[in-house]
């Protein structure tokens, strides 16, 4: 081997910064579907909050309360005291 093809092998900072500058532009490509991340499994239901009659909470299913039935709906302040028990 000559000199000469030695040198041409060889990675100077002039051939190394192309190939930096080329990978830090990888993340703005992106590799998955944006629809991926709109499709819920069952799993991963959303939740609403909400306080049982002994004040503690509880989180439930959207969709199991869509298929409740609503007993009474716009309750007081007097009411909902009543309900959990505590005095006004």
């Amino acid at each position: 081997m000559n000199k000469n093809s030695v040198k041409e092998h060889q990675l100077s900072r002039r051939g190394f910064l192309p190939i930096l500058g080329g990978s830090l532009l990888l993340p703005f490509f992106g590799m998955g579907s944006p629809n991926d991340r709109t499709i819920l499994s069952p799993d991963e239901e959303d939740y609403q909050t909400l306080l049982k009659p002994d004040g503690t909470t509880v989180k439930v299913k959207v969709s199991t309360l869509k298929k409740s039935k609503i007993i009474k709906k716009d309750v007081s302040n007097t009411s909902l005291l009543k309900w959990l028990g505590k005095k006004q």
